[in-house]
């Protein structure tokens, strides 16, 4: 309820009051000690990212930097709303590119290996929207296919729903049918990525 009404307060600022709340909660997630408190910041950053009139101000603030520093933290909770983060602010072009040249796509094709289905649903879309701004190669390499392949076979329906668009829509023919036959006899230890708990 308090993040739905901060997002609502949020829709009356301009631009540089939006840059100016945005700020003060970048400035407070790093003066703060409370795991509590950064993660609410967090989850409100990853929440601000969806918007576009956001966009300019985070860019400014180096939240995309933030959220991928997330992503090797111990705390799941950092972990997910990072990755979260980072799947809505990959919507712009831009933030898609700072997120390629700062070595991102390897952290977000870690959190595959993540057992929290959010986090994961959050990194598949991730690099469906990094492949904007990288070579599919980077992307769709076969490990990453692999793994769709195992989502794709999974109970949870989103899981598989959304690994299966993605073998679809950014893997070739030839990538899932190499990447099956490397998996061949290998049905549970491909990549050693688990799958995320049901």
């Amino acid at each position: 309820m308090l993040l739905l009404e901060l997002v609502t307060e949020m829709d009356k600022f301009c631009a540089s009051e939006r840059f100016d709340y945005l700020q003060g909660l970048v400035t407070e997630f790093q003066d703060t000690d409370s795991e509590e408190a950064k993660e609410q910041i967090l989850a409100n950053l990853a929440n601000f990212s969806y918007d576009p009139r956001n966009m300019e101000a985070l860019q400014m603030l180096q939240v995309t930097e933030l959220f991928l520093d997330m992503l090797t933290e111990e705390n799941e909770n950092f972990v997910e709303f990072g990755i979260g983060g980072l799947c809505n602010i990959s919507m712009d072009r831009e933030c898609c590119e700072q997120i390629v040249k700062s070595g991102g796509i390897t952290l977000v094709i870690g959190c595959l290996s993540s057992h929290r289905d959010e986090t994961v649903l959050s990194a598949i879309t991730a690099l469906m929207n990094l492949t904007m701004a990288a070579p599919h190669c980077k992307t769709t390499d076969s490990a990453v296919v692999q793994c769709m392949l195992r989502f794709s076979q999974t109970q949870n329906p989103r899981l598989s729903n959304l690994a299966t668009v993605f073998l679809q829509d950014y893997c070739s023919q030839e990538q899932v049918d190499k990447a099956r036959d490397l998996m061949q006899g290998h049905s549970q230890s491909a990549v050693g990525i688990p799958l995320p708990k049901d």
